[in-house]
């Protein structure tokens, strides 16, 4: 799964973490009484797309668009981005910003592929990414050992390869 694809730098990754953060802010000033998100997927080491890797980052969002419908939030796909650093999706949601961010924790917590993802939610009116703490939802727990996640990323308490090898499994289990 790792094994093909153009390696990223980290200057890549930050630039282009830079430029999400400039179409976000683009979306709340288009849409100012709405909630924004903005998905991508969390690819450890410097491969972060290719073919194997856009067909997870496609299930898992086909996943979350049917858990959005299922939750009565109307949902509008703005733009979705498939470059080097990755996959990203940005859309529009016509529901609270408190319902949104449920429906997203949802996904990343209780979906097997969402615990992949990183789903940003941003309230137009306050120009802010909502914490999960906010609304009392819990802090995401390490899909290896289930500490907490911001955690063992800050200690890098695994290795890049116990991590791709992670992602590979649970890719393997979820959609073959």
């Amino acid at each position: 799964m790792f094994s093909e694809g153009q390696k990223q730098t980290i200057e890549a990754v930050l630039a282009n973490r830079d430029a999400r953060v400039v179409k976000q802010t683009q979306l709340m000033d288009e849409y100012p009484r709405r909630t924004i998100v903005a998905v991508k997927l969390n690819i450890p080491g410097p491969i972060k797309n290719n073919p194997s890797i856009k067909r997870l980052f496609d299930t898992g969002m086909t996943r979350m668009l049917h858990l959005f419908a299922n939750r009565n939030i109307p949902v509008k796909v703005i733009e979705t981005w498939d470059k080097p650093t990755g996959n990203e999706l940005f859309l529009v949601a016509n529901a609270t910003p408190e319902m949104t961010k449920q429906a997203t924790v949802y996904f990343e917590d209780e979906d097997g592929l969402g615990r992949l993802f990183d789903a940003d939610v941003l309230d137009s009116s306050d120009q802010m990414p909502i914490s999960r703490t906010k609304f009392g939802f819990p802090v995401r727990r390490c899909f290896i050992c289930n500490r907490i996640a911001k955690d063992c990323a800050r200690s890098r308490r695994h290795s890049v390869l116990e991590l791709q090898a992670k992602v590979a499994q649970i890719a393997e289990s979820e959609i073959n």
